[in-house]
């Protein structure tokens, strides 16, 4: 293998990692030791400095989505690159890099993942900003500019404005010039939400009919909505004529069937359901969307909510605290 490393003689033979045995609670996260993964061809060995916690990761630990056990979860972490396998030109050792598509689970003190899947982190970044960004980050970005591309001016509907997305969301929709409108459950995620740089922030009873009282009865030209089940019906109600629905989760459950018809009925309406791995396609594309994402970070457009940052080893209480909604922002394990 071509490899070259920052110190090869220092190269430790073992990881430390946090995997679950079997499918459980919170207590089936226990630490254990296992080789140092080797970069294949195309792959880079990273050290890592920090990962990200995403509510996927409980599902996936708790068997609501099976897994192959034993497991180590996470794809999302930046840290340095220690070595590189065969046919990597785009990345050399001592680079900082982050992902969201590891190869191997990112909850551990070394990961791989494919050259082309991660990008050099600029010195102006910290590492917990660079662990916190790539998931929601991107999500937030394709979303408003390749999904529906939000113009200057327009006026759009997010749900969640105080979750991990919505607050990016809200502050490159203001960054770009958007007037933007957003729901919340209570007034301390409201607050949240405002600090955002909503425009106006609604309660989620009877939320299409205050769009339309803020539009003048127009309607808003796109809804980014990840609550599903519960809102959607109220999403296509706030859209104007030909607006845009474009659903993107389901945090309340999944939306049921929709007649097309429908869409006709109500204005001409367009629908689609967006996923990140459709908008990170090549090389190209991730870098144009992670290059935009860090020059909003590093002049004040953006600013990342980072809840609460844990030691590796308590990543079962960093699953329990997101699970039981202790913590605003992201959560981030640290080795």
């Amino acid at each position: 293998m071509n490899e070259q490393s920052v110190f090869p003689e220092d190269l430790p033979d073992r990881a430390r990692v946090v995997h679950a045995a079997q499918a459980g609670g919170t207590e089936v996260l226990v630490p254990a030791e296992v080789a140092l993964p080797e970069p294949g061809p195309h792959q880079v060995l990273v050290e890592t400095a920090a990962a990200g916690v995403n509510f996927l990761e409980t599902y996936q630990r708790s068997g609501v989505y099976p897994m192959e056990y034993p497991f180590v979860p996470g794809t999302e972490a930046t840290g340095t690159v220690l070595a590189v396998g065969e046919s990597v030109e785009s990345l050399s050792a001592g680079q900082r890099v982050t992902t969201m598509e590891a190869a191997t689970g990112t909850y551990a003190s070394h990961f791989l993942v494919d050259a082309s899947k991660a990008v050099a982190v600029p010195d102006e970044v910290t590492d917990e900003q660079a662990a916190a960004l790539p998931l929601q980050g991107i999500t937030a970005h394709y979303l408003m500019n390749s999904t529906y591309r939000v113009a200057p001016g327009q006026t759009v509907l997010t749900h969640a404005g105080a979750g991990g997305v919505g607050q990016i969301l809200t502050q490159l929709l203001k960054a770009k010039g958007a007037r933007v409108i957003t729901t919340c459950s209570t007034e301390e995620k409201a607050q949240i939400a405002q600090a955002a740089g909503a425009d106006y922030v609604l309660g989620y009873e009877n939320f299409a009919e205050k769009v339309h009282e803020i539009t003048k009865g127009e309607g808003v030209a796109a809804v980014f909505d990840g609550v599903g089940k519960e809102t959607y019906l109220g999403s296509l109600e706030s859209l104007a004529v030909r607006g845009t629905f474009v659903l993107y989760g389901g945090a309340s459950g999944q939306v049921p069937p929709l007649d097309p018809q429908d869409l006709n009925r109500r204005g001409g309406l367009y629908l689609t359901r967006p996923s990140t791995h459709w908008y990170l396609r090549n090389a190209e594309e991730r870098s144009w969307r992670y290059a935009e994402l860090f020059e909003s970070l590093t002049s004040g457009d953006l600013k990342l909510s980072i809840g609460a940052s844990y030691p590796l080893e308590d990543a079962g209480r960093a699953h329990d605290d997101l699970e039981n909604r202790r913590t605003t922002g992201k959560l981030v394990l640290t080795p």
